[in-house]
């Protein structure tokens, strides 16, 4: 049942939800406080409508701030609805979605609003880890508010009117808004590390209905969140010719190419998404060196580097999916590490993070080294070392220590140009080749790229009832 509310409000959750599937909740509060000009306004719904329907029928709950409605500004009963919402998706395990359009705390409520935006964060922390969180920003996230759209799992921005902010453009030292504007969609997609697309208010509402589809609906839900139409056997084509773009390899290997980006604007050099085997949902964490459009057309270049950024991206995604049961496959494309002043700040930490968020993970994971492999930070990518069940590589992967010919230059540093030569392919035949990997056990099969989809389709049906730690038993039977 859709409630009568015709505004901006209701209209996006009328979008978003299957229709007719709509129940609207707590339609008849207003705002308790009566201090100063609020006695004599009309607060419908205290500025957000809360309820829950469907998504491809799916159980979601819904809020969405009303900006006609003291400019959607949160007081006491506000997020009391908010948090109302949250308490009774985690019963029902279902996800929760926002949308925010809010000029932030209501002023007139003073300490009571300070406590709302309290009981918010404390209902998204909560929850993390139990149900997905969306928010979609269409309007104004400002101040304390920004920290709602950063504790949510997927966060989206509409690329003209929305604005997202700690402190305002103009309020930072030597900046000015028609300088750069750090609130605008573009600035936050691009640098604060929580945005996951930008788009129009159709096209994000689309997306969130795709994403809920591929998700889990909690953290005891399948992973088989839908039936695959698609050749289990299906034969990849140039899949070597494009391995420096790792989303078009995983839109390959997809079913019905469908691949779903996360953070897509934020460290490009590392790609994170979801994909579907034989119907089940994967996360996909992948080093990426070229970007190509639509046309096919290379608009982006990348070393084979890892960067503080691009692990901070990768340890985020691989613990939103271990947490919600969801399989993790890696794509290795990587020789060492970026060197830059940012770097030495930054890089250990990013590092370690990522890499305790393989170790740690218990979800069924599977290593696909698609071309270099060397060094520390092919072992923080997922190897068999660190955790992985399967490792798998192309044909022409190379694993080792480092490239060849740099590792002849240090063995060999007052050696001819011709020995150097010599020692390289030497190193290379002994150290570097997939084959020597595979035959001390840290690779498990060396296969041909077209037939990529088939085995990974394989592995990742076997590993669907993988249970970590020792099984619960009695005793033994003898």
């Amino acid at each position: 049942m859709n409630s009568s509310n015709d505004s901006l409000a209701m209209q996006r959750i009328t979008k978003l939800v299957d229709e007719n599937s709509f129940m609207e909740i707590g339609s008849l509060v207003t705002a308790r406080n009566t201090d100063f000009n609020l006695a004599d306004t009309d607060t419908p719904s205290d500025g957000v409508i809360t309820g829950h329907g469907l998504v491809d029928g799916n159980l979601v709950f819904v809020y969405s701030q009303d900006a006609a409605v003291l400019n959607g500004t949160i007081g006491e009963m506000h997020a009391k609805k908010i948090a109302s919402i949250y308490d009774m998706a985690m019963k029902m395990g279902a996800p929760v979605i926002g949308f925010i359009d809010c000029a932030g705390m209501r002023l007139q409520e003073s300490v009571d609003a300070l406590d709302g935006f309290g009981k918010i964060y404390a209902k998204e922390a909560q929850a993390s880890g139990v149900i997905p969180q969306i928010s979609a920003v269409f309007g104004n996230c400002g101040g304390g508010l920004a920290v709602v759209p950063a504790l949510s799992d997927f966060s989206f921005m509409e690329n003209t009117k929305a604005k997202m902010f700690i402190n305002s453009p103009n309020a930072i030292e030597g900046n000015r808004i028609d300088k750069c504007d750090t609130s605008s969609a573009e600035f936050q997609g691009a640098e604060n590390g929580c945005i996951d697309a930008v788009g129009s208010e159709d096209e994000i509402i689309a997306q969130i209905r795709r994403l809920v589809a591929m998700l889990p609906l909690n953290n005891e839900g399948d992973v088989y969140t839908a039936e695959c139409m698609d050749d289990l056997n299906r034969a990849c084509e140039n899949m070597e010719g494009m391995k420096g773009d790792p989303r078009y390899l995983l839109a390959e290997i997809s079913d019905g190419h469908d691949f779903f980006e996360t953070k897509a604007g934020y460290a490009k050099n590392m790609v994170t998404g979801f994909i579907k085997l034989n119907g089940m949902t994967v996360g996909a964490v992948a080093n990426c060196t070229e970007v190509y459009d639509a046309e096919g057309t290379k608009t982006e270049t990348f070393d084979a580097a890892l960067t503080a950024r691009g692990c901070n991206k990768a340890a985020e995604f691989v613990r939103f999916c271990d947490a919600f049961g969801i399989p993790v496959l890696s794509l290795t494309n990587v020789a060492g590490f970026q060197a830059s002043m940012c770097s030495e700040k930054n890089l250990a930490k990013a590092l370690a993070r990522m890499t305790m968020a393989f170790a740690e993970a218990d979800c069924p994971k599977v290593n696909l080294i698609v071309g270099e492999a060397y060094g520390s930070a092919y072992v923080a990518m997922n190897s068999k070392s660190i955790g992985a069940d399967f490792v798998y590589a192309w044909t022409n992967a190379k694993v080792g220590m480092m490239d060849a010919e740099l590792a002849a230059k240090i063995m060999y540093a007052d050696a001819s140009a011709d020995k150097l030569d010599e020692k390289a392919k030497e190193y290379d035949a002994l150290q570097s080749s997939v084959q020597t990997a595979a035959r001390r056990g840290y690779v498990d099969l060396i296969l041909d790229p077209a037939d990529t989809r088939k085995y990974l389709v394989a592995a990742f049906e076997l590993l669907y009832t993988k249970c970590a730690g020792v099984p619960d038993k009695k005793h033994g039977t003898k």
